[in-house]
C-alpha cells in the first residue's frame, strides 16, 4: 500500500480514541506493567505519543517543508515522555494525546500537501534524506506499532494465567 491521506487519516484520527476505549479506568496493574527492563507500560507508550505531537510529526513536517534537505531534523527524544508524564493521570495523558492530535490533524488539513509535495525530501539525523510521504506513512506505521505494543504487553500479563491455553495464543508468548 502506497500513503494516500485518504487511507492515512481515519487511522491516525482513530488512535486516541481506540488507546482511550481500551486504557481509561482501567486499574492501575494493567497501565503500569511492561515486558522487562526497557520496555515501556502502556501509561509510557500515551506519553510517547503525546511527545511525538508535540516534537515531532507535524514539527518535522513544517521543517521539511521549510528547509528541505538543507537542515536536518531536530533530534527526537524517544525517552521525554519519562519525565514530562510523571505525576500525571492516565486519563489527563489519554485527554492531552486526543487534543494534541486533533491539532496536529486540523494544522495538517491547513497545510494543504499535495501529492506532489508527498516527494519533497528532508533530511533525518539518523536516516538520511527522507521524503515527507515516508514521514507521514510513518506517523501511521507508528500509531499501529504502538498499539500493537500496548496490547501485547497486556496480553502477557495473563501468560501464566490462562495455564495450557497458552499454547494457543502468541499475545501470552505461545504458538
Amino acid at each position: 500500500m502506497t500513503f494516500s491521506f485518504e487511507a492515512a487519516l481515519p487511522v491516525l484520527a482513530r488512535t486516541p480514541r481506540v488507546l482511550d476505549a481500551l486504557l481509561r479506568d482501567l486499574p492501575d496493574p494493567w497501565l503500569h506493567a511492561a515486558e522487562g527492563p526497557g520496555t515501556w507500560s502502556p501509561f509510557e507508550v500515551v506519553g510517547h505519543l503525546i511527545h511525538g505531537e508535540r516534537t515531532d510529526w507535524m514539527p518535522r513536517v513544517r521543517h521539511l517543508l521549510a528547509h528541505g534537505e538543507s537542515v536536518p531534523f531536530p533530534v527526537f527524544d524517544r525517552f521525554a515522555q519519562q519525565q514530562a508524564s510523571r505525576g500525571r493521570t492516565l486519563a489527563e495523558l489519554l485527554d492531552t494525546f486526543g487534543a494534541l492530535r486533533d491539532a496536529s490533524l486540523q494544522e495538517l488539513a491547513a497545510l494543504q500537501v499535495t501529492a506532489a509535495d508527498l516527494d519533497r525530501p528532508g533530511c533525518h539525523p539518523e536516516l538520511g534524506r527522507v521524503l515527507l510521504g515516508q514521514h507521514l506513512a510513518t506517523w501511521v506505521a507508528h500509531d499501529l506499532d504502538h498499539l500493537m505494543q500496548v496490547t501485547r504487553v497486556m496480553g502477557r500479563q495473563y501468560a501464566e494465567a490462562v495455564g495450557p491455553w497458552r499454547q494457543y495464543l502468541r499475545i501470552a508468548g505461545g504458538v
